[in-house]
């Protein structure tokens, strides 16, 4: 039986809440060399091994709840990851359309 687990909801008071919400405000803190690297940024072949096998067992619905929690940790990583890469692209574009001008 297919797993249809739902990733829970953020809690507003969570690290992973306080960090985007301090992200989302943060252009003004990026540089060039900081948006590059942010871009540069990956989950290494051990993490992404990791969570293909928790993505793997939890479709087939053996996942324990320690185990679900970790999957959903890798979730919240990847989308705070987004959230920076996102804002790295969007800065170099900006820098690079000022540059042009």
């Amino acid at each position: 039986m297919a797993s249809t687990t739902t990733a829970p909801s953020v809690d507003p008071a969570s690290e992973v809440a306080i960090l985007g919400r301090l992200l989302a405000g943060s252009d003004q803190a990026l540089t060039r060399e900081l948006a590059t690297h942010f871009l540069r940024l990956e989950f290494s072949d051990r993490d992404k091994d990791r969570m293909n096998e928790l993505a793997v067992r939890n479709q087939a619905d053996e996942l324990t709840d320690s185990e679900r929690e970790e999957m959903f940790s890798y979730a919240k990583a990847g989308c705070l990851l987004g959230i920076l890469q996102s804002k790295a692209r969007k800065f170099l574009k900006v820098a690079e359309n000022n540059k042009a001008s």
